[in-house]
């Protein structure tokens, strides 16, 4: 008498917004989208990069770009494009970005899992 076993294998995809990359939220895409429609511009990407600087040794730059890098990773959430460098990649794996609109501040707003400390005034990480 022969036992038989099968066994089952599952293949999952892991969602970008987990901490393979970076996420926007819905109301930060919107708003890119908003500012490229602004622009007259569909062919730029909200690129997010760590740059070595501010208060805690590392910053963070938001900006529309048309370039495109070696090494680039780019998410697609709707139809805007977020582009990361392959340096800033690893900084930003995790990350969420956001818009907020209140009367205290307005602006994107960056959540990182991986900073270990920033500054008072927001802008830097390490």
């Amino acid at each position: 008498m022969s036992t038989e076993t099968s066994q089952e294998v599952t293949i999952t995809e892991t969602p970008v917004t987990a901490a393979t990359g970076i996420a926007l939220t819905d109301v930060a895409a919107s708003k890119v989208a908003a500012l490229l429609t602004q622009e007259g511009r569909d062919d730029l990407s909200l690129r997010v990069a760590v740059q070595p600087g501010g208060c805690s040794g590392l910053k963070y730059q938001l900006y529309f770009d048309d370039r495109s890098l070696d090494g680039d990773t780019v998410t697609k959430f709707g139809a805007v494009s977020v582009v990361t460098d392959k340096m800033s990649t690893p900084y930003l794996m995790g990350a969420s970005i956001d818009f907020v609109d209140t009367i205290e501040k307005q602006g994107f707003t960056i959540d990182n899992p991986n900073a270990q400390g920033s500054c008072a005034c927001g802008d830097s990480f390490n």
